[in-house]
């Protein structure tokens, strides 16, 4: 099973404490990323792509604690950038663990097998490992020949010494249906406790934009995909089955970009994960000041294609709460693969994007540059 009964009671609980307080907006997965320095360079990835200055930037065990602690959410996400990059990472998971959350670590694999002994197996953490597909879509994922024989090499010295291994897999137009549910039998066989998927967001800034998936593609790619695993049933994913539903077209959600709130280097994110329009510096900021009707699928330009889990998980685990027995009934018959989509989203009233991305990264350096020139840092130069 990809989610364990226990985990799925926590968030249960939490989610139904929410809906009693009557709180409309609440977070279910704090997205931490703190670096964005990383050790691959890959074609679709628009996180790494800053001055060094900002690459060198980490947030301290201090404010990665602050960040849980202001936010409340049961699950964290680690991200970046490679968060085994991070020299404080093995103190910053026991932080949270300590703190009763669900931790999973993201990594490429490639230092996992070195770092592997400053982490103890635990029910609540898991290593994600990045799989884009099988070791061909890999290693042309990630630029990089060797790379999938690495991570393969590191889930199962993970899995022998009593870890969670799951994997995180992006999907590109490239991906094909039978290929990728050929991967998904043979990374199961390999005794994966998860799989994570989701289609790729077009990145604005990004090296490769040619291989983003439309929202249309996306839904006949993971129908291709889910018919050949008996709609879904045949492997454990990490995710919930009406997420799956919506991949395959058959649910048309707003997404919820609150629901899966980031922290980086830069602050707290607005709106969400994938999009960088903006940063504050206090989770109550984001909650408080973002003006989320501006965004999503149907608001804003860049959203217009985006399926992406970050996004829409939060909605579908809403849904299941609403209507347990339609989410029980997906579950039990798995994902219909046939048929009609629902009805979409319309986007003839979406406002054009903006691209602001450069003033952010301008901003940050400029703070980053004025600090280094403080009195304080200066005389302890010399």
């Amino acid at each position: 099973m990809g989610i364990p009964i226990s985990h799925a009671i926590r968030v249960g609980s939490y989610v139904l404490k929410q809906h009693v307080l009557r709180r409309k907006r609440y977070p279910l997965v704090l997205m931490l990323e703190p670096l964005f320095r990383c050790n691959l360079a890959c074609a679709g990835c628009g996180k790494i792509d800053y001055p060094d200055e900002i690459l060198n930037q980490r947030l301290s065990v201090a404010e990665c604690m602050q960040a849980i602690d202001d936010c409340g959410a049961p699950v964290i996400s680690i991200a970046g950038g490679e968060p085994l990059l991070h020299r404080e990472m093995p103190e910053i998971v026991k932080g949270f663990l300590a703190r009763k959350k669900i931790v999973i670590l993201c990594t490429n694999a490639l230092l996992l097998a070195k770092k592997i002994d400053q982490y103890e197996p635990h029910p609540d953490f898991n290593w994600s490992i990045h799989l884009d597909g099988d070791k061909g879509m890999h290693d042309a994922s990630v630029c990089q020949q060797g790379v999938y024989d690495k991570a393969i090499e590191a889930l199962k010295l993970a899995k022998s010494k009593g870890f969670r291994v799951s994997i995180n897999c992006t999907l590109f137009n490239t991906a094909e249906p039978k290929r990728v549910a050929d991967f998904f039998d043979e990374v199961t066989r390999l005794g994966l406790d998860g799989i994570t998927v989701s289609p790729g967001y077009a990145y604005e800034r990004a090296p490769d934009q040619e291989h983003f998936l439309t929202r249309e593609k996306t839904k006949n790619l993971f129908r291709g995909i889910l018919a050949r695993g008996r709609g879904g049933k045949k492997w454990s994913f990490s995710q919930s089955a009406m997420f799956l539903d919506f991949l395959a077209g058959n649910q048309a959600y707003h997404c919820t970009p609150w629901g899966n709130p980031t922290r980086t280097v830069f602050g707290w994110q607005k709106p969400c994960y994938l999009l960088g329009e903006g940063y504050v510096a206090t989770f109550k900021e984001l909650m408080e000041d973002t003006n989320w009707d501006r965004y999503g699928v149907g608001n804003y330009e860049k959203c217009a294609n985006c399926m992406v889990h970050c996004g829409f998980e939060a909605s579908a685990v809403v849904e299941s709460f609403k209507r347990p027995l339609k989410a029980l009934s997906v579950s039990m018959r798995g994902v219909r693969t046939e048929g009609p989509f629902a009805k979409d989203i319309p986007l003839d009233k979406q406002r054009p994007a903006d691209f602001v991305f450069s003033a952010h990264v301008e901003k940050k350096l400029a703070s980053i540059r004025a600090e280094k020139k403080t009195p304080e840092r200066i005389a302890a130069a010399e």
